[in-house]
């Protein structure tokens, strides 16, 4: 008799506390990175528990809940068979043979496999996102996505596409250089904290042509440019804007990752590793004289804070190259947007 698979075995579990009520309909289940946690498994084996769970009409995955309970009655038995178990099994009945429904091709468009690659990636992370989770999630065969992206890297692009296209940049632009900058980072930064996983696939080297994308560019760089700089200026000043939203999104993403993996926040691991930090600080006194003032001053790290004094310092730069260029008389600057 072969031993049962751990997958089926943890999926189970779960089909019995839906059964019982304990997970009701709009629940979130365990996430992936719970169940590695909690069962001592590998990822893989959890992706494994969520798909057979939502391939049985069980779950679906909802942006910004994660993977939810649905409300359609009673589950199907396919569940309970698939699963080796007895079909009166938690209050189960009817046809032992049914089959998971899934919607025609023809229902299958690009827009929907985007907006479920989307909610995959706001539940669970971006490195949780497969094509065929993706099918898994909408109820179709894996090959039918083809027909609507070429591949997960394209998937992921237009994600990121769609991301940005919620909340477009407003259609009058402000008079004054420096709110047209602070306009687009916050906007910018905004789209992130909805999203943190769209920050990493974006490159300052091999930036992606995207078209809800392309007007930040224009934006800044046309800011840029009627201010009188040239183009390295321009350029330069526009990636390091973009870098350091970016960066600060990177940051909030790789909290909410550890926060997920871990259920510790932030202030409950400095308190958790306050002692180890001190040690370190008693053992070099002498080169740590700055950051034991700071530990003993305390900082409240707020990544909202951060992010806007360093757009405020990069912002104060640019209005202090402006200042040089006023004391220089250069006469390509247009004071009308100064």
């Amino acid at each position: 008799m072969h031993e049962e698979a751990p997958y089926r075995r943890i999926a189970a579990e779960i089909r019995e506390r839906i059964a019982r009520g304990d997970l009701a309909p709009g629940d979130r289940i365990p996430s992936t990175r719970e169940i590695t946690r909690d069962w001592g498994v590998a990822m893989a084996t959890a992706t494994k528990v969520i798909n057979a769970l939502r391939e049985a009409g069980l779950v679906e995955t909802r942006s910004g809940a994660g993977s939810v309970v649905l409300d359609r009655g009673s589950p199907p038995v396919e569940m309970v068979i698939e699963l080796g178990l007895p079909a009166h099994a938690g209050g189960f009945h009817g046809d032992p043979t049914p089959r998971l429904r899934r919607p025609a091709d023809a229902e299958l468009n690009r827009d929907r496999v985007v907006r479920s690659a989307i909610g995959i990636a706001d539940a669970e992370g971006l490195s949780m996102l497969t094509m065929r989770r993706v099918a898994a999630d909408l109820g179709v065969a894996t090959m039918s996505l083809y027909r609507h992206v070429p591949g997960k890297e394209e998937l992921i692009l237009a994600m990121i596409d769609a991301v940005f296209g919620e909340a477009p940049l407003p259609d009058e632009l402000p008079a004054h250089w420096r709110t047209r900058l602070e306009t687009a980072a916050r906007q910018m930064w905004r789209s992130f904290e909805a999203h943190p996983w769209a920050a990493d696939p974006l490159s300052l080297t091999r930036p992606q042509l995207l078209p809800n994308l392309l007007p930040y560019s224009e934006w800044s760089l046309g800011t840029l440019r009627a201010l009188g700089f040239g183009v390295d200026d321009m350029m330069h000043i526009h990636l390091t804007l973009f870098g350091h939203v970016r960066a600060s999104a990177l940051s909030l993403d790789t909290e909410l990752r550890a926060r997920a993996d871990t259920g510790v926040t932030n202030d409950e691991w400095a308190d958790q590793h306050g002692g180890e930090i001190e040690a370190v600080l008693n053992a070099a006194p002498e080169r740590s004289s700055a950051l034991r003032y700071v530990a003993e001053q305390g900082f409240d790290y707020d990544i909202e804070a951060v992010f806007e004094s360093g757009l405020r310092l990069l912002l104060d730069g640019v209005a202090a190259a402006l200042a040089r260029r006023e004391v220089s008389g250069d006469d390509q600057m247009d004071l009308s947007v100064v």
